[in-house]
């Protein structure tokens, strides 16, 4: 699906549905009589639709995504996940022989399937009042769809399309530093502990965690 070498793979499916179940904003990409088009969409997981789940949200009536795409055709779902630029200056074996190279380190999810559309509006309430639901859950106040007048919810859902990805496959890449020493790998974790960039820090969350397992 995407050029993911052996050292970066993520095989626990089970641990990347969670990931998915807890992500956000998803990027969307289908493909068109024109080539590809990308959206950027909030989307609900389900991970018991189907071995390997469904994503289902929705989309603005004015996004021509939805009508300009072949849904004959695979579409493809990324969820991006933390990332950080990698120094060659922080590996210890930098030192040692000068064989080093800027990288970057990141997580990310690809989802491939078939994407379709549909516009029933129950079935829109239903997508939007779960979505809303589990996005809300952090909050003091949780709003509901329940609290916006039914005049107006009614003339938002008109304004709106779903779509859902039915997940034929799906892929997790890591790059930790898994290619470098044990050293190398300690190197980088510590100089991101101390960077000011939240992402940066996430990573080394990561790459300690992967330190630990090996």
């Amino acid at each position: 699906m995407f050029f993911n070498p052996p050292a970066f793979q993520e095989t626990d499916i089970a641990a990347l549905k969670e990931r998915v179940a807890a992500a956000g904003l998803v990027t969307l990409i289908t493909v068109g009589a024109d080539g590809p088009i990308v959206g950027h969409l909030p989307l609900a997981y389900d991970r018991d639709a189907g071995p390997l789940g469904a994503l289902t949200g929705h989309l603005s009536r004015a996004n021509a995504q939805w009508r300009d795409t072949d849904v004959s055709k695979p579409a493809l779902a990324m969820i991006m996940g933390e990332d950080a630029y990698v120094s060659p200056g922080w590996y210890p074996s930098k030192a040692e022989h000068g064989k080093a190279v800027p990288t970057w380190n990141y997580r990310t999810i690809y989802l491939r399937g078939r994407v379709a559309f549909f516009d029933d509006i129950d079935r829109l309430r239903q997508n939007v009042e779960a979505l809303t639901a589990r996005l809300e859950s952090g909050s003091e106040i949780p709003w509901s769809v329940a609290d916006a007048p039914a005049d107006y919810l009614a003339r938002q859902l008109k304004g709106i399309v779903g779509v859902q990805l039915a997940v034929e496959a799906i892929e997790g890449k890591s790059k930790l530093s898994q290619n470098r020493t044990p050293a190398d790998q300690r190197g980088v974790a510590a100089a991101l502990e101390r960077s000011a960039r939240a992402a940066d820090r996430q990573v080394a969350v990561l790459m300690r965690a992967n330190l630990a397992r090996d």
